[in-house]
């Protein structure tokens, strides 16, 4: 499943000629593309699809929705490690041995 993430913007910079931010979305950061919204500035919140900033939200909004995704499990599967998450999914251990 591929979301749209709300998360707050804790740096902005330049790289390559497009405009980059690091975002946190309730605790997991990720580097996110600005080039929708370059004006966006630091501490605003932003919905996040596919690495691409695309709309402002506001942060009330922001942090109801994160913590409906955090509740539901939604930021590990949409954030997490994919092989550890199939792996558990599976019913099995990660970085053990056979």
């Amino acid at each position: 499943m591929c979301l749209a993430v709300p998360g707050r913007v804790l740096s902005v910079e330049e790289k390559d000629g497009t405009t980059m931010a690091q975002v946190d979305f309730g605790g997991l950061r990720k580097e996110v593309c600005l080039a929708y919204i370059p004006d966006v500035e630091i501490g605003e919140y932003v919905i996040v699809h596919v690495g691409f900033a695309i709309q402002r939200l506001d942060e009330k909004s922001a942090q109801e929705t994160l913590a409906n995704f955090e509740r539901l499990g939604i930021l590990e599967e949409e954030f997490g490690d994919g092989f550890e998450l199939a792996a558990r999914q599976a019913g099995q251990q990660t970085g053990a041995q056979s």
